[in-house]
């Protein structure tokens, strides 16, 4: 695809180095991803855009490696029966819309701006949502860790379950009767985002929990549906703009997959708020990583004017905290493991002693 003034993004040269840390933000990615369900798509994205790789192409690889992904986690957890087939698909339909809108978006502002414009929106979008998000999960562990309360519905989806709006839609699965009307907006908006940052659960998990009132299992196990059919239909838009860079998904997905089922099993060893402490902590993190290089690109449009020399310290900053963020949440994530195994090991010991 051509920037403006048929400037060609570029595809950057792969070293060791960078497969390397390559493959370990794919391991950490899938820890992450298969500990909280959704995509460890915010780590993924920033991870590559970090090693210099233009935000719509880590964004379209981001998303061709996710479908094949989605797709082996919904068959894992379908098997569980915890997968709404029918709501993630029709969600996944409003969400391929949303996603088609989102490339179209991101394709303008290439060709008006060009790669730094391209960068810009990607980072910027990926501050405010993270912050926001990453803010309200961590208020959502606090509370849960003091009252260790179970989930209850929101007001918010008390109320959407009551509106009678047709057509109405009913999802046996989960219990659920719904409006089409309150599906297809959050299906739009998890499609517009995933085409934005390539992290469309960020706004369908908690959609699905905190708006149409589904279980968090639940939730997160349909979001893979949705993922797929977003991911499949996203990757067929940016693979033929020529964006997809195969090698990049293909050590990632390599490195993801591995890390799915790690962080898999770590879900049965840890409290719900640890889950939620997690993401937030991570996510708050990126935010931050990917705050401090924001100066960078309006220097590069010509927004603002900073010597070479800070912008090159804040981009390793910004490298550095990205990488922190990667190693403390997988740091938690293995040690809340360990602990789970050794106390069922314990408990099993003194069972034979008994």
């Amino acid at each position: 695809m051509h920037g403006h003034a048929g400037e060609i993004l570029e595809f950057i040269d792969l070293n060791l180095a960078s497969a390397l840390f390559l493959f370990a933000v794919g391991i950490v990615g899938g820890l992450v991803s298969g500990f909280i369900g959704s995509g460890g798509a915010f780590v993924l994205t920033p991870g590559m855009m970090s090693l210099g790789v233009p935000g719509p192409i880590a964004v379209a690889s981001n998303m061709c490696h996710k479908f094949p992904k989605a797709l082996v986690g919904a068959i894992k957890r379908y098997k569980y029966g915890q997968v709404d087939i029918k709501m993630g698909v029709i969600i996944g339909i409003s969400a391929e819309i949303g996603v088609q809108v989102g490339i179209q978006v991101q394709k303008v502002i290439l060709e008006t701006w060009g790669e730094a414009g391209s960068n810009l929106y990607v980072s910027l979008a990926f501050v405010v949502i993270l912050v926001t998000v990453g803010s309200f999960v961590f208020r959502d562990a606090l509370r849960l860790k003091k009252t260790g309360a179970e989930e209850k519905k929101t007001k918010l989806a008390e109320w959407v379950q009551s509106v009678n709006l047709w057509p109405m839609v009913n999802f046996p699965r989960s219990g659920l009767r719904l409006s089409f009307w309150f599906t297809a907006p959050l299906g739009f908006a998890t499609g517009m985002m995933a085409a934005t940052i390539a992290v469309g659960g960020f706004a369908g998990v908690p959609g699905m929990i905190y708006i149409l009132g589904m279980s968090s299992l639940m939730a997160s196990a349909s979001e893979l549906v949705i993922a797929f059919v977003m991911g499949l239909g996203g990757t067929l838009i940016w693979a033929w703009y020529g964006m997809v860079d195969i090698r990049l998904t293909l050590i990632i997905l390599a490195g993801s997959l591995f890390g799915v089922q790690l962080g898999a099993i770590g879900t049965t060893y840890v409290k719900d708020y640890m889950i939620k402490y997690v993401m937030s902590m991570i996510m708050l993190i990126v935010a931050f990583s990917r705050g401090i290089v924001i100066p960078k690109y309006l220097t590069q449009l010509g927004v603002m004017d900073m010597d070479p020399g800070t912008l090159s310290i804040m981009s390793k900053v910004s490298f550095a905290t990205m990488s922190a963020a990667l190693c403390i949440g997988a740091f938690i994530i293995i040690k809340a493991m360990v602990t789970g195994l050794r106390e069922e090991r314990r408990l099993e010991v003194n069972g034979e002693h008994a």
